[in-house]
């Protein structure tokens, strides 16, 4: 049976999803590893797994790998003294589950979702605005998150945790070869061949050779985006046919490593010296500071172009209250009190159980597990560099369109003209579809 789905996992998810190979709202990396067993479990206290007004709340969870996690957020609900909080622990295609449920009198009142809810959800009205719940404290959340939760001036959900991809390099190695840090794709380009090795490689992306999880980073890094502020289609420019060229000539140089036992959301290619450089998650930390002590360091996707900068993906679990909610208000309340008010909490769910940063920036600032080395220096990425995996108007149709050029630009060489225009033509049509 597959492993249940860790946070780490649910940003890889994401990535696959920000290139269109899940649906809208459960976009990343994530493997095939939360299927399993159907139905909740885990009942933080008593309860019914459906919509139960009168004092009680149903609140879901997917089924995080990380051990603690579940009783963590039971022992939070079981603090909360105005209403009765049943936690359902949702193991399965949690998605799927929590997308469905919303369309009955039996799903939850309070439910987690992958970057917030999909744009469906809220032009269905499946979702209630929590704008004023979070309005006191909105400024210190990762702006980014807030970014992705926000449709129509309103907030949708209540971002819980910050995951993000990031580039590892081994300091040691760059050191011998005499290689700084690279800040520019260009040095990227550069510096994985000067490290390649008949051993190791320069570079891991992905066993895509970055095709995978790199079409954000090179849109941002090239001073463009999915859309533009005013809903458009921005990523037809000539830094990205540029970006995405290059990225071709990486897949083809002979220095990037394809066919790895792991792929990238695993760091055991850096860990295992079969490359000096590997694009992977924050969730790796813990593993690489147990394999390689302080020889590792962080960096962002590099800029491409002097009108680019750095960038980093970021994404978050975002807690949401149904439409459906016998007593929506208690509800509200109760989403306010846990991802708002209770501070401690937050904190305790980002840096207890695996490695990941709060929400809000306050407690990023403050939390000791990430006040120094790769960890403070990552902090200061998301801050710096984030950029939510894909917009909330970038439907499923229009993540395989462009998932499906971008393949065959790094894979195939081909023109990053002719299909970034074929792949405009359908988002535009898609965003005017969803706009109604």
């Amino acid at each position: 049976m597959p492993a249940p789905l860790d946070r780490r996992r649910f940003l890889g998810l994401s990535a696959l999803a920000a290139l269109g190979l899940a649906g809208c709202g459960s976009n990343n990396g994530r493997s095939s590893g939360s299927s399993g067993g159907s139905g909740a479990s885990g009942a933080a206290s008593a309860g019914t797994s459906g919509s139960s007004g009168g004092g009680s709340i149903a609140q879901w969870y997917h089924q995080y790998g990380e051990a603690g996690t579940q009783q963590a957020v039971q022992r939070y609900a079981a603090a909360y003294d105005k209403a009765k909080v049943s936690v359902q622990w949702i193991p399965g295609d949690y998605d799927k589950k929590s997308a469905a449920a919303l369309l009955t009198s039996g799903g939850p009142d309070v439910f987690e979702y992958g970057n917030g809810p999909s744009i469906d959800m809220i032009k269905a009205g499946q979702v209630v605005d929590l704008t004023d719940q979070i309005a006191a404290a909105k400024d210190d959340f990762t702006p980014a998150l807030i970014d992705r939760v926000t449709y129509d001036g309103k907030v949708w959900a209540i971002p819980q945790v910050t995951d993000m991809q990031l580039l590892v390099y081994r300091k040691s190695l760059l050191q011998k070869a005499g290689i700084q840090p690279p800040q520019t794709l260009d040095e990227l380009i550069a510096a994985a061949k000067a490290l390649t090795t008949k051993k190791t490689k320069g570079l891991f992306l992905s066993n895509a050779g970055g095709a995978d999880v790199l079409g954000g980073p090179i849109l941002w890094s090239s001073g463009a985006d999915y859309l533009d502020g005013d809903d458009a289609p921005a990523f037809t420019t000539p830094e990205v046919y540029t970006g995405f060229s290059k990225l071709h000539s990486l897949f083809t140089s002979g220095s990037l490593l394809l066919g790895a036992p792991a792929d990238w959301s695993d760091p055991s290619a850096i860990t295992q010296g079969l490359t000096a450089m590997q694009w992977t998650g924050l969730w790796t930390v813990p593993t690489l500071q147990k394999s390689l002590g302080d020889d590792f360091g962080v960096l962002p996707w590099p800029k491409n172009g002097d009108g680019g900068k750095p960038a980093v993906p970021v994404g978050a679990y975002g807690s949401c209250v149904s439409a459906k909610a016998k007593d929506v208000e208690a509800a509200k309340a109760y989403v306010k009190w846990l991802w708002v008010d209770k501070a401690d909490f937050q904190e305790d769910f980002a840096t207890s159980y695996g490695f990941h940063i709060p929400a809000r920036k306050s407690l990023a600032e403050k939390a000791q597990k990430l006040s120094s080395g790769v960890a403070a220096d990552a902090v200061k990425l998301v801050n710096d560099y984030g950029h939510a995996q894909t917009p909330l108007l970038w439907t499923p149709a229009s993540g395989t369109a462009f998932n499906d050029a971008v393949t065959r630009m790094v894979k195939n060489g081909s023109s990053p003209q002719k299909e970034l225009a074929a792949v405009k033509a359908k988002v535009a049509a898609e965003v005017a579809r969803v706009k109604g």
